[in-house]
């Protein structure tokens, strides 16, 4: 079986921790504990989440004035690559030595006429003096918003379109590779009218990214690892209940307004998409129960197949 697991920020951070290398290494080393018995089993992919990586490589270039400010796609390639090692690693050393494992960098095309672009929404890197703004606005084209009595700069978060890699990732998972890649979204680009690649300044939503590797791999089974046990009625009320399993064409219409818009409703949307258009299943629970999501007894089960 060909399975697709998205981690959750939380498979690298823990809520609250600092942002150490140490710490980091640990979770991915819990994380691949739980994975590693699924990558002798199936052909496993896993993509992952990078948020804080990159606004910490954000806050550093804002310290550092010598040079210009990086490029959102360079410090997305430069996150993957840093998290895609640590995984890497601690998979490895938790699976047979004859068994390949490789993180690959991952371009995630995405429409230049998308109308994300005309209005920014996602915030990125460290909060900015209101005084400071309208200077960074003209000088770098920068867009900004209100954060609290800061002004903090926002991208465009457009829909992802193609996984570049595409065949070379199926390529290595013919060959019983495990594979780690579209980390954070994917390195976001486009083409231009020449159809050459360009670097865009954008994040592309993880959880979408992700469903988008899933479908164009015909993944069997497409995971959203998370820290909820699976997705919730009522949440943060005395009438909350998990949902084990929903049908991809009525739950958003029956539930949709009451997943938060930052955390559980990208996954859910993501998971809807998947099942619908595949006709596969998708699930959304915590990665310790990574055996029980597989078999389809823990989290929750977005499909159409009957039981």
């Amino acid at each position: 079986m060909r399975i697709v697991v998205a981690l959750g920020g939380n498979a690298l951070l823990r809520r609250g921790e600092p942002m150490t290398v140490e710490n980091q290494r640990a979770n991915v080393a819990v994380a691949c504990e739980q994975l590693a018995p699924l990558a002798v089993e199936h052909d496993l992919v896993i993509s992952h989440g990078n948020g804080p990586q990159v606004g910490l490589l954000a806050l550093e270039g804002a310290a550092y004035k010598e040079v210009p400010t990086y490029p959102l796609d360079v410090l997305g390639a430069e996150s993957q690559g840093m998290i895609g090692y640590l995984l890497e690693l601690e998979l490895a050393n938790r699976l047979p030595a004859d068994h390949p494992v490789m993180a690959m960098l991952t371009m995630i095309e995405v429409d230049p006429a998308d109308p994300a672009f005309d209005e920014p929404t996602k915030p990125i890197g460290p909060i900015y003096d209101p005084a400071d703004v309208a200077a960074l606005a003209v000088e770098r084209g920068w867009t900004f918003r209100a954060d609290g009595e800061h002004q903090r700069r926002v991208v465009a978060s457009p829909a992802p379109k193609h996984i570049y890699e595409l065949d070379q990732i199926a390529a290595l998972l013919g060959t019983g590779c495990s594979v780690i890649c579209a980390g954070g979204g994917g390195i976001p680009v486009a083409r231009d009218r020449n159809g050459r690649l360009y670097g865009v300044e954008a994040v592309i939503d993880k959880d979408h990214a992700s469903a988008l590797l899933a479908r164009q791999l015909e993944a069997d089974l497409f995971v959203m690892a998370t820290d909820a046990d699976a997705a919730y009625t009522g949440w943060g009320t005395p009438e909350q209940a998990p949902i084990r399993r929903a049908d991809p064409d009525t739950l958003l219409i029956e539930h949709g307004s009451e997943f938060a818009a930052g955390s559980m409703l990208p996954k859910v949307t993501a998971a809807c998409d998947f099942a619908r258009l595949t006709g596969q299943r998708a699930v959304i629970g915590q990665l310790a129960d990574i055996e029980e999501l597989v078999a389809g007894t823990a989290g929750t089960s977005i499909t159409n197949q009957e039981d």
